[in-house]
């Protein structure tokens, strides 16, 4: 245990600051360090904690209950691509006026893509109806 002054003392004989590490310890507790250098390695650690972060989007691809096979491997090509990059996918069949009837059209669809993407993609919530839409969520392995 050492006297403000004197501690003030010794941090300034070695260029350092005398930093308060615990102020609510009895006596509390003081360091000496350089502070500028603390506070750098501090803000260091959070960059590279953020920079290990993984993060992802979700991309939204719409279809139609009547798209033709040839648009339908199209925009599987775009899924598989969302998923190589680690994003997730939601699928939606949009059904206009009469075309609500064609709901299980819809349904195979959905189902066609969730076969075509199972080696990239696991479902992650089943296709289900929101209002005249039909959506499904793909997330990668």
């Amino acid at each position: 245990m050492l006297a403000i002054h004197k501690a003030l003392a010794t941090a300034g004989d070695f260029n350092l600051d005398l930093v308060e590490v615990s102020p609510t310890a009895n006596p509390p507790v003081c360091k000496i360090m350089d502070y500028g250098r603390y506070k750098y390695e501090v803000t260091k650690k959070q960059q590279e904690a953020k920079k290990k972060q993984s993060s992802f989007q979700v991309k939204e691809i719409k279809l139609r209950p009547k798209t033709e096979t040839h648009d339908l491997q199209t925009k599987i090509g775009h899924i598989k691509k969302f998923l190589g990059k680690k994003d997730k996918v939601k699928v939606t069949v949009v059904f206009r006026g009469r075309e609500i009837t064609l709901s299980q059209k819809g349904r195979d669809l959905l189902e066609q893509i969730a076969q075509e993407t199972d080696d990239l993609a696991v479902v992650e919530q089943y296709p289900k109806f929101e209002g005249r839409t039909m959506i499904m969520i793909l997330s990668p392995k």
